[in-house]
C-alpha cells in the first residue's frame, strides 16, 4: 500500500452552473500536515469539504471524479456519508463549541453513537481534551459552559471534541483566522503535534503559517491545482510563475 492517506484523480465540481473545481489531482500523505494556499474564491475550501463529503449539503452540487481514502472511493453511491465523516472530520474558521457544558461537548460524538458508560465517557473526554493540549487549561471547569472559554480554547474544545469520534484525517478551514496571536501560536504547536497520530489537511490565508506547520503545500487559482508539493520547495522554488507571483505578494 502506498503512503498517501488520500488520492484524488479528475476533480471536478460544479455548483449548479459554476464550475468551482477543475481537474484537480493530487496525493495526501498520511501523518503529514498539507496546507492549501491561494487567494480567497479560488476553491480551496470547496476542495477541502469534497474530502469528507460537507458539499452534499449544498443544493445543486455536482462531484465528478474521484476521491480514494485508503483506495476505498468515498463518491461511491453505497458509501457511509455519517461513517465517513467520523473518520474525515473537520474544524472550522470560526469555533464552535455547542452551547453546554465541556465535557458535553467533548462526549457529544462519543454518545451519538452509542457509548454510555460513564467511566468510559470521562476517559475518553480526558484523553480528547489531552490531545488538543487543554486538559491542564479545564480540568477543573468541565461541567461549565464551554462558551465561557476564551476564542482559542473553544477552538481546541472543538478540536477535542473531533478526536474524541477517532477521526484518522482532520480538515482544517482556517482554524485560527478569528483568535489572536497568542492563541493561533498554541493551535500550530497542537498540529504539529497531532501528526504523529492523524493526516492533517490545513487551509491558511497565511502563508507564513503555511510555511510553519506544513509538510507539502498545494496552490489553487480559479478552482485549479496549479502546483503541489513538499512546502519548502513551493516556497523557495516554485515551478510554477503563478505560484511565484502569488507568495511573493504581486497579487492575491
Amino acid at each position: 500500500m502506498s503512503d498517501n492517506r488520500i488520492s484524488v484523480s479528475n476533480l471536478n465540481l460544479y455548483y449548479k452552473e459554476f464550475q468551482a473545481l477543475k481537474q484537480v489531482d493530487m496525493d495526501i500523505g498520511a501523518n503529514r500536515v498539507t496546507a492549501l494556499i491561494g487567494p480567497s474564491g479560488c476553491g480551496k475550501s470547496t476542495f477541502l469539504r469534497t474530502l469528507n463529503r460537507m458539499n452534499d449539503l449544498i443544493e445543486g452540487v455536482r462531484v465528478e471524479g474521484s476521491v480514494l481514502l485508503d483506495g476505498e472511493d468515498i463518491y461511491r453511491p453505497d458509501v457511509d456519508v455519517v461513517s465517513l465523516r467520523k473518520r474525515v472530520g473537520m474544524v472550522f474558521q470560526r469555533p464552535n463549541p455547542f452551547p453546554m457544558s465541556v465535557f458535553d461537548n467533548v462526549a457529544y460524538g462519543p454518545r451519538i453513537h452509542g457509548e454510555r458508560n460513564k467511566r468510559k465517557l470521562e476517559q475518553i473526554v480526558e484523553t480528547s481534551l489531552r490531545g488538543a493540549a487543554l486538559w491542564g487549561e479545564v480540568q477543573d471547569r468541565l461541567h461549565k459552559s464551554a462558551l465561557g472559554l476564551s476564542g482559542g480554547q473553544q477552538q481546541r474544545v472543538c478540536i477535542a471534541r473531533l478526536l474524541a469520534v477517532e477521526p484518522e484525517v482532520l480538515l482544517m478551514d482556517e482554524p485560527t483566522s478569528a483568535l489572536d496571536p497568542l492563541a493561533t501560536v498554541k493551535i500550530e504547536e497542537l498540529i504539529s503535534t497531532l501528526k504523529k497520530d492523524y493526516t492533517i489537511i490545513i487551509v491558511t490565508h497565511n502563508m507564513q503559517q503555511a510555511a510553519r506547520v506544513s509538510d507539502s503545500t498545494a496552490f489553487f487559482l480559479n478552482g485549479e491545482m496549479v502546483e503541489c508539493g513538499e512546502t519548502e520547495s513551493v516556497f523557495t522554488r516554485p515551478l510554477d510563475q503563478r505560484t511565484e507571483d502569488y507568495i511573493t505578494g504581486r497579487f492575491g
